[in-house]
């Protein structure tokens, strides 16, 4: 139970939590001189005698309680004069009559008391014992020196406990003051899955060569049949919460006069609009309006919530609440700028010979020479490959008519790629992007008449990780979800919302994000593309352009992992430059999350290079933690047609839409041979290394170091190295 007082010098909110035998008064104070809160001095003599009394401060300086019992124990710590900092107050074996008070007060000692505005708040709160083990607390707030306060029946409120607590503002955030009431905004509320363990066991069974269960990937059809009785597991039914899941958050939400729609296909995500007033009530919470200094956006959040205790193991958090707007990073490198000249006319090319031309100007001639690409039309119309789209990122098809006409003429120039919008999103024709222009050309380009469609994200995702969640329930309500989702978009792994990102109990350190009930809120993201890849999509994410520092260029001491590459659910591709041979090339991020666990399927490779890369940059980066990239492609010097004009862009926004046009191709011959399209691919890249080129030079320097090093087997510069489309159709079985 909470409630703020307001005045014109500041707030001071008291947050009482009441368990069996247990009573904490939480009192933060912003900017405050003094407060005092009053229960009574016979109640309070009482407690002294039969109970434990304990103050803890993580303010500066000592407090002091009047009267002063002999058990107290004042544990007194600094903190920044940035407030707001906390002062717990905890009774423990309480035994209270049904109208008893109890006071003390205290003064934080880096504020001189104002004589001249005496108008201190006082805070009165009614504790009134409902059996020999709970308390239930009522509050009455007076401000007023001199009151007197009646024995009355408290109000009984809801239970509430610390759900989620941020330790402070995030770098980069100013607060400016509590959000107004009115303000209306939505809120998903994320219900705990069914049988989490089950899905991912069904997804490496599904996808590890020699189960019995290879390319068994599950339908929509099939997950709807859902029974008890079925002996295989179906993705909504490990997915879909428990009905006494629903009944427990649906009945605290009726409680609260509030409503909620399932907006995820399993029924695990519930969408809710709702005003500031109703969320605090609701919470427990506290939302105030915060402004992000480099982009002017004011974002409303709270830096804790608490839910009723009856709610745990049903409901795995809410949003918005303490998870504050990360930045998305995409967008290749302009190697070269755009221009009327040309580049050379396509030429016949040998397989797994790329001309030396290709290090300077590389086109899809170079692909299909340097990895054996076939340029034979793919013919399974049911052979869908998606490209994401975000940031305004539009693609255009003017753009790609022009590079079709100049470097793919065996192509009718007419071909194209069909367009499906999410969150508002739109692909204005007259406002192209570079990275959407790059995404589909070398789609359309190289996975010759594979249908490519384009998915624009749009900014009204209130899923909080900038619609990737999004787009994947999107496609998750489709009864022929795409073969391959291709995303050259990510963000640095310490940015991302971590109660959306994954369960992992180390990283609520690194982000400073404290959670009451364990892990389980933190799988979210990454175990909705284990659904997709369930149902037989292959998803690859580009690892990013920064080496070792993350996404792009930056300060750091310690290596940066990036999202969603770290999720072992997904395809990581890194980057490779030059031909005969490829190199690994600098910009090519990789490394260790420190997240999610290093899953099976790589330990014995990671393994490997730990042993021989021996104590370089120990410290540096979490040896446990799921490695990164998987494989990779070139990344350097591509040829791209935008606004009419052809220049050179460089990433992993490169070799991620070619890596993923060879995937396509196979599918295609996959399902031409009535065998199932391959979805999850890394236990079986990891398994098939021979299907690759190792890159055995070059490192991916970052942070002041020369990053790691690539070395013969896998390495988290390139992977365990580029594709070989010969080698790859003898491993799955073509």
């Amino acid at each position: 139970m909470q409630h703020a007082l307001t005045s014109s010098r500041g707030q001071i909110r008291l947050n009482s939590v009441s368990a069996a035998s247990h009573l904490a008064y939480t009192m933060r104070h912003v900017g405050r001189k003094h407060m005092e809160f009053g229960f009574g001095l016979e109640a309070w003599n009482a407690l002294l005698a039969d109970n434990d009394v304990q103050l803890q401060s993580d303010c500066e300086g000592s407090y002091s309680l009047s009267p002063s019992p002999t058990s107290l124990l004042p544990k007194p710590a600094r903190c920044s004069l940035n407030f707001p900092c906390r002062t717990r107050l905890t009774l423990t074996n309480l035994r209270l009559s049904p109208c008893s008070f109890i006071s003390f007060s205290l003064t934080p000692p880096s504020y001189k008391v104002d004589t001249a505005h005496p108008e201190t708040p006082v805070v009165f709160a009614h504790l009134r014992a409902q059996s020999p083990l709970v308390a239930m607390i009522a509050s009455s707030f007076i401000l007023a020196s001199l009151l007197s306060f009646a024995c009355a029946s408290p109000l009984v409120s809801d239970n509430l406990h610390v759900h989620e607590r941020r330790d402070g503002i995030p770098v980069g955030f100013v607060q400016n003051g509590p959000a107004p009431d009115d303000y209306v905004f939505t809120m998903r509320l994320a219900l705990v899955e069914n049988d989490r363990a089950g899905l991912e066991q069904k997804l490496y069974a599904v996808s590890t060569p020699n189960s019995p269960d290879y390319g068994k990937h599950l339908s929509k059809e099939e997950v709807r049949l859902f029974s008890p009785l079925l002996s295989m597991h179906l993705v909504e039914a490990l997915i879909s919460p428990a009905p006494e899941s629903i009944a427990a958050v649906t009945t605290w939400l009726s409680s609260h006069g509030l409503s909620a729609q399932s907006v995820s296909p399993a029924g695990d995500w519930l969408s809710l609009n709702v005003t500031v007033k109703q969320a605090n009530t609701l919470l427990g919470a506290d939302y105030w309006t915060f402004t992000d200094q480099a982009t002017g956006q004011q974002t409303v959040r709270t830096l804790e919530y608490s839910i009723p205790p009856t709610l745990q193991g049903h409901l795995d958090f809410a949003h918005p609440t303490v998870a504050f707007p990360v930045q998305i990073i995409g967008g290749p490198k302009v190697a070269k700028p755009f221009s009327n000249a040309l580049p050379p006319a396509p030429q016949n090319v040998t397989p797994n010979a790329a001309p030396a031309s290709c290090a300077q100007q590389y086109t899809p001639r170079c692909a299909e020479a340097l990895y054996g690409i076939p340029t034979t039309r793919a013919t399974q119309s049911s052979n869908r490959l998606a490209v994401s789209g975000f940031i305004g990122q539009y693609a255009s098809q003017a753009d790609l008519k022009t590079f079709l006409q100049q470097l793919r003429p065996d192509l009718p120039s007419t071909t194209t790629f069909t367009v499906e919008l999410i969150d508002g999103g739109k692909n204005d024709q007259s406002n192209p992007g570079i990275e959407a222009n790059l995404d589909t050309q070398y789609t359309v380009g190289i996975a010759s008449g594979v249908p490519t469609v384009f998915v624009s994200v749009g900014s009204n995702n209130p899923d909080g990780i900038d619609g990737f969640l999004d787009i994947v329930n999107a496609l998750l309500r489709d009864s022929n979800t795409p073969h391959v989702l291709s995303t050259s978009y990510g963000f640095n792994e310490p940015g991302i919302p971590a109660s959306i990102a994954k369960y992992a109990a180390f990283a609520s350190i690194r982000s400073k994000l404290y959670l009451t009930y364990g892990f389980s809120s933190r799988s979210k993201l990454c175990n909705a593309y284990a659904q997709l890849g369930a149902r037989g999509t292959s998803i690859l994410f580009s690892s990013g352009d920064g080496g070792v520092s993350g996404s792009q260029n930056s300060q750091c001491t310690t290596f940066v992992p990036t999202f969603p590459s770290t999720c072992p659910f997904v395809t990581s591709v890194g980057g490779t430059q030059g031909v005969n041979p490829e190199t690994a090339a600098g910009l090519s991020a990789g490394g260790f999350s420190n997240i999610f666990p290093q899953p099976s399927y790589q330990s014995a490779a990671v393994a490997s290079y730990l042993t021989k890369l021996g104590a370089t940059d120990s410290g540096r980066f979490n040896r446990t933690g799921r490695a990164y990239p998987d494989v990779a492609a070139t990344a350097e010097n591509v040829v791209i047609a935008y606004k009419g004009q052809f220049g050179l862009v460089a990433g992993t926004s490169c070799s991620t839409p070619i890596t993923a046009s060879i995937i396509s191709l196979l599918n295609d011959q996959l399902i031409a041979a009535r065998k199932s399209p391959l979805g999850f691919l890394n236990p079986l890249i990891y398994s098939r290394t021979t299907a690759f080129t190792d890159i055995v030079s070059g490192s991916n320097p970052g942070c002041g170091t020369n990053g790691f090093p690539a070395t013969q087997g896998w390495d988290p510069v390139t992977g365990v190295g580029s594709p070989i489309f010969a080698n790859l159709k003898k491993a799955v079985g073509l």
